[in-house]
């Protein structure tokens, strides 16, 4: 089974996907950012091909496309630093790459190589859905590759509907119509775009990528879909640290400092008449909650005070 299926099999929500251009901060070292992200508890990678025209990119993703093809980073030089990744790294990798040099490089080919090189997943976004669908998705799933198709809140529903029809993986929900980039929070439109896309009940997983960077923009996105897919703000951090390892730390301690709803609070305040609507809420708590550490503390704290009152 591809690996992207196996995650979302077992994670519902709450995934983290982090994005990093190949190639940078150095030419070799694109294996240990993989390695390193992996160790830290990242869920699945995003490997972007860099490219000197990146359509759906903003400034710093570019900026980090330049500096990769000026280490020297090329689609050949990225499938060798690739070939024994699977040696030691168990988590889903998908490469992000703009048609034209996969098309130089030949498409067969380039399933071929993801395939021997253990990638799961291919996203292009330039690639039209109709091109797609009638001449690139049988070649991917002979070699079993999951090509990734992205959405906009200006795509139509009958369109979504088919990319869910006829892709598998995950949907790739861009928060805008604009490009990559770091944002401070987003607005009740495109939560409201969230929530429509939501309530169509896809078959496929739904992962929000662009724009997520702190607390505000995790939260948001990750109420509406399996997880967020986070780029240019791990890119910057990359960039500033030269290390994996402290760009990612740095990441995860400002996601970490997300809003958490005091549930103590809440119930503070009510008068339980029963046990079993003490046992009901506690168990309607349970299953919202994603932290079961915490909550069972919260519970056996509530618990005593019911018993006080009863």
């Amino acid at each position: 089974m591809n690996r992207i299926d196996q995650l979302f099999q077992t994670h519902k929500d709450h995934v983290l996907s982090i994005y990093f251009c190949a190639g940078t901060p150095t030419l070799e070292g694109t294996a240990e950012v993989i390695r390193t992200l992996e160790r830290k508890g990242v869920q699945m990678i995003e490997i972007g091909i860099p490219f000197s025209d990146p359509m759906a990119d903003g400034p710093v993703i570019q900026h980090a496309a330049t500096q990769a093809l000026r280490n020297g980073m090329t689609l050949r030089k990225l499938f060798s630093q690739l070939e024994q990744i699977r040696t030691d790294v168990r988590i889903p990798l998908v490469l992000m790459g703009y048609l034209n040099p996969i098309m130089q490089y030949g498409f067969e080919n380039f399933c071929r190589q993801c395939q021997a090189c253990g990638i799961d997943g291919v996203i292009i976004p330039d690639l039209p859905y109709k091109d797609y669908l009638e001449s690139y998705r049988p070649i991917a799933q002979q070699y079993g590759i999951h090509v990734i198709m992205l959405i906009t809140p200006e795509t139509s529903e009958e369109r979504i509907r088919q990319i869910d029809a006829h892709t598998d993986g995950f949907i790739y929900m861009v928060s805008s119509a604009a490009v990559t980039g770091a944002q401070k929070e987003f607005n009740a439109q495109k939560q409201a775009y969230f929530q429509r896309i939501k309530q169509m009940q896809l078959r496929n997983p739904r992962m929000i990528g662009f724009g997520i960077s702190n607390k505000s923009t995790y939260e948001s996105a990750a109420a509406y879909a399996s997880g967020c897919i986070i780029g240019s703000k791990f890119v910057t951090l990359l960039e500033e640290e030269k290390d994996a390892g402290k760009a990612i730390d740095k990441l995860l301690e400002m996601l970490k400092k997300r809003r958490i709803i005091n549930h103590s609070a809440i119930f503070s305040g009510l008068f339980f008449q029963s046990k079993h609507t003490f046992c009901y809420l506690c168990a309607k708590l349970n299953e919202a909650s994603n932290d079961k550490t915490r909550l069972s503390f919260r519970i056996t704290h509530l618990h005593w005070r019911y018993n006080r009152y009863d």
